[in-house]
């Protein structure tokens, strides 16, 4: 799978998720630019001559057109794009809500992907070619209460990624989902219930809950995302693909 002199735009390459797409992708052969509010965690990869980093707010509109210009000016052709950025939801009933709060995860959840993927289509129509990976999240096919709002989310990426690629599939861009199980990052954390044992949850709600007996590790997600941007995916598109140990069956 190999993703030598490709382009590759990674949106919340600071997350340990994101971080760890970037260093697959890397590992590929592939250029490499990761964005993000904050990218100190990606110092490690500083100095390799096919990785750029970007700090950027990827609500702003103008932030999200300087990446893909900048991305450009450095690498050339850009051939895939990686929404990896997101935002957890403390277990918390609907009532206790408030409008701010679902609109904060909202916005980073989807409108992010939006702005990112609108971007992206410029690019690639002009190259008739291209690849979209979208993360979304095994909660939309197995829900638990007190996620509403980023069940929501999530699966508002995985309805905008089916109708992309329609639209997309003329120009020969691809567009894909990538549904992740519980994954071992600090973001799993955030989505126990104020004041809970962090740990505790992981164990009892996260892992037990996956038939495969493990939590997922950012790497699996790495791989199988490296696996859609790749020639070997060529005719995949519109899919949604579980990387879950069996958590959505």
């Amino acid at each position: 799978m190999s993703l030598n002199d490709k382009t590759v735009v990674v949106a919340g390459a600071g997350g340990g998720m994101g971080n760890a797409i970037v260093g697959a992708l890397l590992e590929a052969g592939a250029n490499v630019v990761g964005c993000d509010i904050n990218v100190d965690s990606l110092s490690n990869y500083k100095g390799n001559r096919t990785f750029m980093d970007i700090e950027a707010n990827l609500l702003d509109e103008q932030a999200v057109r300087t990446v893909f210009q900048k991305a450009s000016d450095q690498f050339g052709v850009i051939n895939g794009v990686v929404n990896a950025a997101g935002i957890a939801q403390r277990s918390t009933p609907i009532e206790d809500i408030s409008l701010d709060h679902w609109h904060k995860i909202m916005d980073i959840n989807m409108t992010m992907t939006f702005l990112m993927c609108r971007e992206a289509a410029k690019y690639m129509k002009q190259e008739q070619a291209g690849s979209i990976v979208n993360i979304g999240s095994v909660s939309t096919t197995r829900p638990r209460p007190g996620l509403q709002s980023y069940v929501a989310s999530k699966g508002a990426v995985e309805s905008f990624s089916k109708a992309l690629a329609l639209e997309l599939a003329p120009f020969k861009i691809n567009v894909n989902v990538l549904h992740p199980g519980p994954c071992d990052t600090n973001m799993l954390g955030q989505f126990a219930q104020e004041g809970a044992n962090v740990d505790e949850v992981k164990q009892t709600v996260f892992k037990d809950s996956v038939p495969l007996g493990e939590l997922l590790t950012p790497e699996d997600i790495a791989k199988s995302v490296k696996f859609l941007l790749s020639g070997d995916a060529s005719m995949i598109t519109g899919s949604v693909l579980h990387v879950d140990g069996g958590r959505s069956v």
